[in-house]
């Protein structure tokens, strides 16, 4: 069982649990669902969903629960501050209309990335991601650029906590594997990942840079059948490339002015 410090609440953690219980695929859930997703008994599931639905969070609709637009307030600060979303929006939605593709903006929390920024395809009704959408780090191309601009030794301290599984047959199997992709991205400055994540999917990815640091990520989604892989450097990247200039400049410019009105 792991060990918290002696400050750690466990209720604190068991209302997150909760809530990230919900999702896009499951955004009705009864008492005993939610319990079996957190991880309690039926009767402690009960006791946090009337809890968070006193609070405002959720909301009950006969045995079901689901989430209120309350919840948002839980991140709502911290992408409000993360102004890089709405500077990178008018590059992506350019990129997408270029391309024909989906277009997004990801950061690096811990050992997921998160969508920050996502513009879908003009051709696709709907997509599978969203603001907010995680994936592990090492399965995906934004990952592998973001992981390739660490320092050596945090990417060490990755390397010795992350835990590979298989999503496809094409699905890096060792670390070793991954040292050698992260590798390559550093030395390209972009990466590309095919069929890993999921069948029939390639996700191309470079890193936006701001000052001396990278800050995010840009990636496109292309089906396998629309993107042949030897012609992507030539064809995408470029493109990808100057959207993350761009972004980044727009980013560096914003920042240098609060630095300015601050020191002012």
């Amino acid at each position: 069982m792991e060990e918290h410090p002696t400050y750690f609440v466990k209720s604190v953690e068991k209302a997150f649990d909760v809530l990230r219980a919900f999702a896009p695929d499951t955004p009705r859930l009864t008492v005993t669902q939610i319990a079996a997703k957190a991880d309690m008994t039926r009767a402690s599931a009960r006791r946090f969903l009337l809890t968070l639905t006193d609070l405002g969070y959720l909301r009950a609709d006969g045995p079901h629960f689901t989430l209120t637009a309350r919840s948002l307030e839980v991140g709502s600060s911290f992408l409000a501050n993360l102004s890089i979303p709405d500077i990178a929006e008018r590059h992506l939605r350019s990129l997408a209309a270029e391309l024909n593709e989906t277009t997004s903006l990801c950061i690096l929390d811990g050992t997921e990335v998160v969508y920050v920024a996502c513009i879908a395809s003009p051709r696709l009704l709907n997509v599978s991601i969203s603001v907010g959408t995680r994936f592990p780090a090492w399965a995906t191309s934004m990952g592998r650029v973001l992981l390739a601009a660490l320092s050596d030794p945090e990417l060490n301290a990755y390397f010795d906590s992350v835990q590979l599984q298989r999503f496809t047959e094409r699905s890096i199997g060792s670390l070793d594997q991954l040292r050698s992709e992260v590798d390559l991205a550093r030395a390209k400055g972009w990466s590309m990942v095919s069929q890993e994540l999921e069948e029939g999917l390639r996700g191309v990815a470079v890193p936006v840079w701001c000052g001396s640091g990278v800050v995010a990520a840009v990636n496109v989604s292309l089906q396998t059948h629309r993107a042949p892989p030897d012609t992507i450097e030539q064809t995408v990247v470029p493109l990808l490339q100057e959207a993350a200039r761009q972004i980044g400049l727009d980013y560096d410019g914003r920042t240098a002015g609060r630095r300015t009105t601050a020191s002012a």
